[in-house]
């Protein structure tokens, strides 16, 4: 019997959002929730960045069984704090109930691959 299978483990994977760098997955469901790993959108220099790192969220949360609904914590990561109102404006139209989940948004000296945003969230699946 394999670690996964005794730890149940379960990688969770899409094509409707960016593959993950061999390093990690997109996400992993264990005891009923799923853990997104981080995820950066894919136009850079615009406030769309967030809007389009929330969209490959949501595809890799519904891979997992799950939904941006389920979501009870979020953390992001931006690069200019000068962009948090910004990044509270897309939040918003994609976590429009209440209570929203929890959040932390920090600023970070520098993001992969010249991005200003990364998110990653934890759900629970359905």
């Amino acid at each position: 019997m394999s670690a996964n299978t005794e730890r149940k483990v379960e990688q969770v994977s899409t094509t409707a959002a960016p593959a993950p760098l061999p390093q990690f997955s997109q996400a992993i469901k264990f005891n009923g929730m799923i853990y997104c790993s981080g995820n950066i959108g894919a136009i850079p220099n615009t406030n769309m960045q967030l809007r389009q790192t929330l969209k490959n969220i949501t595809a890799v949360l519904e891979a997992g069984g799950s939904s941006l609904r389920n979501v009870v914590k979020v953390n992001i990561f931006i690069t200019d704090m000068a962009n948090f109102s910004l990044i509270n404006e897309a939040y918003d139209e994609f976590f429009t109930w209440s209570p929203k989940p929890a959040r932390t948004c920090v600023a970070v000296h520098q993001l992969p691959l010249g991005t200003d945003v990364e998110i990653e969230v934890t759900a629970f699946v359905n």
